[in-house]
């Protein structure tokens, strides 16, 4: 392979793969790729030394992850209430006994 084709085949493979999730075949992979790669442009700008504009565009990047994946945050906080209302009712049940 000659010098600089790896970045052209980088760019067919992200293509094919943009492609492939507008088709729905990765729709969920596909919408936490594009924040995870704004997260890594950040962390490449913090590494070159330009530490605000990484800062800024990591912090983005994070919003956007922590929006696409805010389901898991309620799954969590649902399994919480329901752990913690059984640790109360045991706790008062117990208490009697």
């Amino acid at each position: 392979m000659k010098r600089g084709n790896g970045l052209a085949v980088l760019l067919i493979a992200f293509g094919v793969l943009l492609l492939l999730g507008k088709l729905g075949v990765f729709g969920f992979l596909m919408g936490l790729l594009i924040p995870i790669l704004v997260v890594g442009l950040g962390v490449l700008a913090w590494n070159n030394g330009n530490r605000f504009l990484g800062g800024v565009i990591g912090a983005i990047g994070v919003l956007m992850l922590l929006s696409k994946l805010s389901f898991l945050f309620v799954w969590a906080a649902a399994i919480a209430l329901i752990v913690f209302g059984v640790s109360m009712f045991r706790r008062r049940s117990g208490a009697r006994v």
